[in-house]
């Protein structure tokens, strides 16, 4: 995933979903206060490790996405890098309110998750299915086509990343 221009990510970023942390470390190795979080513990005791072992500042936090207003922060900068498309419709709508909880207005949401583009990818996401549960609160300034990599394909998958703005 490449993000054009070096104000993509900017001020206190959350890495939602972060799994092992490798996206939030970058962030961090760039200067950036990051916050991870995920469900999965076992992830976050790698991601906190990883961090450790490069000397990186990061927080890996145990929570849900469905949730994020009980992190009781506000975050300029969201990263959502394979999360979006493992919710369904009605699980997206309860995301993108518990993003907004969170985003300041005025901050960006990146996502990063799997296009239609392949039958074969499992639960692909149109570009409507992406744009619908961002609603009035939001604004979509780009989508984009790019690739995500995964396990179960060698060259990765055909993904959308969009960049979408809480309104003011």
């Amino acid at each position: 995933m490449q993000l054009a221009g070096e104000g993509a990510f900017t001020g206190t970023v959350l890495d939602a979903g972060c799994g092992t942390g490798e996206n939030a470390l970058h962030l961090a190795s760039l200067g950036l206060h990051v916050v991870g979080v995920d469900v999965a513990e076992t992830a976050l005791s790698m991601a906190r490790e990883k961090a450790a072992d490069r000397g990186l500042d990061a927080d890996f936090v145990a929570a849900d996405a469905l949730h994020l207003d009980r992190l009781g922060r506000v975050f300029d900068t969201v990263l959502d890098c394979g999360l979006f498309h493992t919710f369904d419709r009605a699980e997206r709508r309860d995301y993108v309110a518990s993003l907004a909880s969170v985003t300041r207005p005025g901050g960006l949401v990146h996502v990063l998750c799997f296009g239609d583009a392949d039958p074969e990818v499992p639960h692909p996401v149109s570009q409507d299915e992406l744009r619908e549960p961002f609603g009035r609160d939001w604004s979509v300034t780009s989508i984009r086509t790019d690739r995500i990599e995964t396990r179960f394909a060698a060259h990765g998958v055909p993904a959308w990343l969009a960049t979408i703005q809480r309104r003011e």
